[in-house]
Parts: C-alpha cells; sequence; structure tokens
C-alpha cells in the first residue's frame, strides 16, 4: 500500500516489456487475466514501427496501470509470429483473459492508437477500482482512517483525477485530525476534479473541522439561548457547538430558527452554514431533503 497523501506512478517500465518465445505465455497470456495486454510485433527494419511503438508506449503509459504493453521482436520470435498468423508489421493484438480480443495492422494515426487504447481498457472495465473505493468507504465508516487512506491513495495511484478517491483521501486525513494536511490537498487538487462534487464536499467537512476545533462549551451556550432566546451570535454558536458534538440534526434545527428570526443577521450567516452543512453531507441524506426543504419553505413564503 501507498503511504498518506501518495500519488504514486506507475512508469513505463512497469507496463511496457519486451518478451520472447520462453516468456511470451507469462507475459502475455497470464498477465492478461489481470490486466488486458496490447502487443506489438515490430522488426528493427521496420520503418512503420518506429513511429507506431512510441505512440503505443506514450497511451499505455498514459492509462496509468489500467492496461500493459508487450513488444515481441518477429525476427528473434519466429514460433510466436506463425502461431498468430502475423504476415505484415506492424501488427497489434489485445490480449484480455488469456484470448487475442482485438488488434489492427499497419500505421494508424495517434488519436486511433488513443482510442484503441481506451478500447481495450474499456474490455476489462474499471480494473477492480469500484470495488477498491466501496472497501475505502467502509474502512473509514468503521474507523480504520488509515487503511481507508492507504487504499485512497493507491486507486490515486492508478487514476490520479479519481475525484472519489481524492475526496475520500481528503475526509480520511480530516478522520485522522489531520486538518492541515487535508487542507493541503484540497488546495492541490487537480484543475479537471478541482469543483467536483466529491472535492467540494471534502472542503466543506474541513470548513467545519476547523470550526469544530473553536466550538465553544455546548451546555453553557444551551444555557445562554435559554436566557437570551434573541441574540443571534449565541444561537449561532450554539450550532456550531452542536454540529462539532455530533449532533448535526439539531445543529441545522438551531440555524434554521436563527434564519427565521433574522435572516440577514451577519451576512446571511444562518444560510451560508446551512449551505456548507448540506455540502458535507451526501446530497441523499435525510438531514439534508429535511433542511432544505424547511429552508426553501421560509425563503419562498
Amino acid at each position: 500500500m501507498f503511504g498518506l497523501g501518495e500519488k504514486p506512478k506507475t512508469p513505463a517500465a512497469a507496463v511496457i516489456k519486451d518478451t520472447t518465445e520462453a516468456t511470451f505465455m507469462a507475459d502475455v497470456v497470464d498477465a492478461s487475466r489481470e490486466v488486458p495486454v496490447i502487443v506489438d510485433f515490430w522488426a528493427p527494419w521496420c520503418g512503420p514501427c518506429k513511429t507506431l511503438g512510441p505512440m503505443l508506449e506514450a497511451a499505455v503509459t498514459a492509462a496509468g496501470g489500467k492496461v500493459r504493453m508487450v513488444k515481441v521482436n518477429v525476427d528473434e520470435s519466429p514460433r510466436i509470429s506463425a502461431q498468430l498468423r502475423i504476415q505484415s508489421i506492424p501488427m497489434v493484438y489485445a490480449f484480455w483473459q488469456g484470448q487475442p480480443v482485438d488488434g489492427f495492422q499497419g500505421a494508424v494515426p495517434g488519436s486511433e492508437v488513443k482510442k484503441f487504447v481506451e478500447r481495450v481498457i474499456a474490455m476489462a472495465g474499471d480494473g477492480g477500482l469500484g470495488a477498491a473505493l466501496e472497501a475505502a468507504e467502509a474502512m473509514l465508516a468503521e474507523g480504520a482512517a488509515v487503511d481507508a487512506a492507504e487504499t485512497y491513495a493507491a486507486i490515486l495511484g492508478e487514476e490520479p483525477s479519481n475525484a472519489p478517491a481524492y475526496g475520500g483521501l481528503i475526509r480520511a486525513h480530516l478522520a485522522l485530525d489531520q486538518i492541515d494536511q487535508a487542507q493541503a490537498l484540497a488546495d492541490a487538487a487537480p484543475a479537471e476534479i478541482a469543483r467536483a462534487k466529491e472535492i467540494e464536499a471534502a472542503r466543506a467537512q474541513i470548513e467545519l473541522a476547523r470550526q469544530a476545533a473553536k466550538a465553544g462549551p455546548e451546555a453553557e451556550l444551551r444555557a445562554l439561548v435559554a436566557a437570551h432566546p434573541d441574540d443571534p451570535q449565541a444561537r449561532f454558536d450554539l450550532a456550531l457547538a452542536l454540529h462539532a458534538n455530533g449532533k448535526v440534526d439539531e445543529a441545522v434545527d438551531q440555524l434554521l430558527d436563527l434564519f427565521r428570526r433574522d435572516r440577514e443577521w451577519n451576512d446571511g450567516a444562518a444560510r451560508a452554514q446551512l449551505f456548507t452543512i448540506f455540502e458535507a453531507l451526501k446530497p441523499t441524506d435525510p438531514i439534508v431533503l429535511k433542511g432544505r426543504r424547511k429552508l426553501s419553505s421560509m425563503i419562498f413564503a
């Protein structure tokens, strides 16, 4: 497993190799039972091979481990070429589950190479990343935050722009009370997923975690609100304390009451805080559904 916060990269050497007649079965047929394998049949004297090979290697390397590439020099491995009836090169085959499943002959444009690699990857589904995400979520829910973080980091090693895994890694750091590390990860999110709902939810949780660290004593704030029910700051502070103590539904109720009493107080702080709480939870959470419904009824009343 990878350490906390790491984003391991898959080097070309790990996914691209040369094979021989002695190792073809292990390198291609056996290996394809775990991940698709693209086989490039080439020769040093083949001009088009010198163009196609690097394009294939670049596309496979960019796939981050979802597919592998094996190179066969037809001059050195004539029996493999004969078995697969390779009559001219370059020739490319894709193997999955021990069988050739796709291929093409001759040099093709880079765009076609990319589409071919993507098509081969799709044959294997998500390569088990979905199951890994589910496992990581279960670990986090059970309190095994370190294990969850390592699993999320491993997923990101395969797919650096996986928004659920990136958001999960941030939440794992929060579960370990590593707020600054969580913030650093959120700030460094790849541009293509920076506004994904999973990342935005994690940012909301960071904000709530920082608030929780400064929250006042719940019992004292309850007494203060009881004595001064029209004091908006006391009610807002009580909502923060309630949320910090895991009483999310009560915190939402206090904020709704504050909004009802004075929706413009402190530049609409009650509404903003409600949205932060809603964003940190799943959209289908009963607290979110109920809270949004009540808030909407007040806004449009």
